[in-house]
């Protein structure tokens, strides 16, 4: 007999629809409460392993009367899925991915849903086992290219604060876009103090003091993004909220100019101490 195909033609072929925009972020995830049963059963888990860590996340005891997997098992935990509030479902997908069932088909789980996020324009992607924010390709690259380019060149806190804006933007279930700014700029600001030498400037200070690093007139953007998210993220007054959209761009933003300062400037870490640190106007 012929040896089964494991792979469906599409993905054999490298066949795939073009991506949609994103329209899911927060509130109602829609059908993915449907299909994630099917996704877990498929790498691995049983109805029953699903219950309960399901039941744990919602805080819920099982139905004792349930005994078998299929239709009874499986029938509760898909009420349970349909009636929750709609974050809970991301923290099910991320107990699952970090349960003693990861060793299943963790990756293929993530995988699974990493494509049906894309498929159907769902703003969030599997990270190392976590859910985070999905922007497009536009934001993604500059910001992953900044985390690991701030890691390989021994900037620990600078990568720090921009992982923790990143955390920040993909929080559940409000993002906090205030802390994603003052993160994201505590980042650059704290790289730009390495490179100059100037540990207890602010970056609006290095950028009109030390213009070879942010040449005319690229040091008015430097100073203006600083200027906006002193007003947003620090000062905040009441009606002037950081937007969403606005929390991406300067994140955004603030990664590309630290891949930047390394590609440009950089000649070894120093690493800020934490006296220098105290009073980062951003941290």
């Amino acid at each position: 007999m012929d040896e089964l195909v494991t792979e469906p033609f599409s993905k054999r072929h490298g066949l795939v629809e073009p991506e949609p925009e994103i329209t899911v972020r927060e509130g109602e995830p829609g059908a993915l409460r449907t299909a994630l049963p099917g996704m877990a059963y498929d790498c691995g888990l049983t109805p029953t392993n699903l219950r309960e860590i399901v039941c744990r996340v919602l805080e819920v005891e099982p139905d004792s009367y349930n005994w078998t997997d299929f239709p009874n098992v499986d029938g509760e935990v898909r009420d349970l899925l349909k009636e929750c509030q709609w974050f809970y479902i991301y923290d099910v997908i991320e107990r699952i991915l970090s349960s003693r069932l990861r060793h299943l088909m963790a990756e293929d789980f993530a995988e699974r849903l990493n494509a049906y996020f894309r498929k159907r324009g769902y703003g969030w992607q599997i990270v190392n086992g976590s859910v985070e924010v999905r922007g497009t390709e536009a934001f993604e690259v500059p910001v992953r290219g900044a985390l690991g380019e701030l890691a390989q060149s021994g900037r620990a806190t600078a990568h720090s604060e921009l992982q923790e804006a990143l955390r920040d933007i993909s929080r559940r279930p409000e993002p906090d876009v205030t802390g994603a700014v003052q993160h994201s700029m505590a980042a650059l600001e704290c790289l730009a103090r390495d490179i100059s030498g100037r540990s207890k400037d602010t970056l609006g200070d290095i950028a009109e003091r030390r213009p070879e690093l942010f040449p005319r007139p690229l040091e008015e953007v430097v100073n203006k993004l600083w200027g906006f998210a002193s007003n947003k993220a620090r000062h905040l007054k009441e009606g002037g909220a950081v937007e969403f959209e606005e929390a991406e761009l300067v994140v955004h933003t603030a990664s590309a100019l630290c891949s930047y300062l390394i590609h440009k400037f950089d000649n070894g870490a120093k690493d800020l101490s934490a006296d220098d640190l105290d009073d980062l106007p951003f941290d």
